[in-house]
């Protein structure tokens, strides 16, 4: 049975470790009218909900599902990223991944999958096993699985904590049940197993590590990256708003002068 809107606010509120009394002050309401929201025994309106969910930070795509409940109509769209209105996007996503060739570069979706990628990032997935280059190939799995890049990461502990810990966070601030369904899944990854049961590295080294890079082994060739996360800042759609572009630059000469001679 689907819960009431009351109860999935409710859950949100206790997500964000946010008092009633706090969440009813911050939007301008009454705690008592709140707790008649969370009880089932009020029905908020579009404009109390949206109130609520931007207070709490709920994703644009459970905002819809609690509008739903509330017996409202949904306001925020859910464009395919292949659909006509997308057009324009598509294509500055694509220019965007493009110009960063030689160097790798994908729009990844909410739970982390590949929606596009440029020539470089293309090139690196042929190195995966077919079972994990998919489609979706999703670059926790492909990152974490023994047959994956885990066996090329010289510094498997560093990224691979960067990764589970930026999943384990996606898992708590969206509630996914498809993000907790892929923690469950890399938490069964070797590398992560010997990660959560012992001390992480401190990554300490004789220089400042200013970002933790992925540093790859490929055959004879040693190749340092550190990346950006970039979204998309005022998103009415939710397709957009769950797209995040990854790029991947040259940590130290060394790489920077084996990409061009790759390309040469």
């Amino acid at each position: 049975m689907a819960a009431g809107v009351g109860t999935m606010l409710r859950q949100w509120r206790s997500h964000r470790s946010i008092s009633q009394l706090d969440l009813a002050y911050d939007v301008g309401v009454s705690p008592r009218h709140l707790s008649f929201v969370e009880t089932g025994k009020s029905t908020p309106s579009p404009t109390l909900i949206e109130a609520l969910a931007s207070r709490l930070d709920i994703p644009l795509r459970e905002r819809n599902a609690l509008l739903l409940a509330a017996g409202h109509a949904p306001r925020y769209s859910e464009e395919p990223f292949d659909a006509a209105a997308m057009g324009r996007i598509r294509a500055s996503v694509q220019r965007i991944l493009n110009a960063h060739n030689p160097y790798p570069g994908i729009a990844l979706d909410r739970v982390w999958n590949v929606v596009v990628a440029n020539d470089a990032a293309t090139r690196l997935a042929g190195l995966l096993p077919e079972h994990l280059q998919g489609p979706p190939l999703n670059l926790f799995r492909a990152s974490l699985h023994p047959d994956g890049f885990a066996t090329m990461t010289t510094n498997l502990d560093a990224w691979a904590g960067y990764l589970i810990d930026t999943l384990r966070r996606l898992v708590r601030v969206t509630g996914d049940a498809r993000l907790a369904a892929l923690e469950r899944e890399v938490s069964a990854y070797p590398a992560v197993i010997d990660l959560d049961r012992r001390a992480r590295p401190s990554g300490a080294t004789s220089e400042p590590t200013l970002l933790v890079p992925l540093e790859l082994r490929i055959g004879a060739t040693e190749l340092s990256f550190f990346t950006t996360l970039t979204t998309f800042g005022t998103p009415r759609d939710i397709t957009l708003e769950e797209m995040t572009i990854e790029l991947f630059y040259p940590a130290d000469d060394t790489t920077e002068s084996a990409v061009a001679m790759m390309q040469g």
